[in-house]
């Protein structure tokens, strides 16, 4: 197979954070671009997770928050977990 050469302008300081990155992985940063480029070819899509930065796709974190929201207004409060777990068992009966 023959070679070509892809030429990027990237912010030095991304680039010092990504060799530091990939060192750490124990690759360097053209293989790193060649993993991502293969990836993205074989599943057809930009092979990068569109995630949160708590980890979760932007629905599920909403879905997420909307439930927290939804339980700080309408759950229960409880002042003791003897309290809690007294009010679980008595549900599970």
């Amino acid at each position: 197979m023959a070679s070509t050469t892809i030429q990027i302008r990237i912010d030095s300081k991304i680039k010092k954070e990504a060799r530091k990155l990939f060192d750490s992985l124990g690759i360097d940063i053209s293989s790193a671009v060649k993993m991502f480029l293969v990836r993205s070819i074989k599943t057809q899509t930009l092979a990068i997770k569109g995630l949160t930065d708590n980890g979760f796709t932007p629905a599920r974190e909403r879905e997420m928050i909307k439930e927290a929201e939804w339980a700080q207004k309408h759950g229960k409060r409880y002042t003791s977990v003897k309290k809690m777990l007294d009010d679980i068992l008595e549900q599970s009966k």
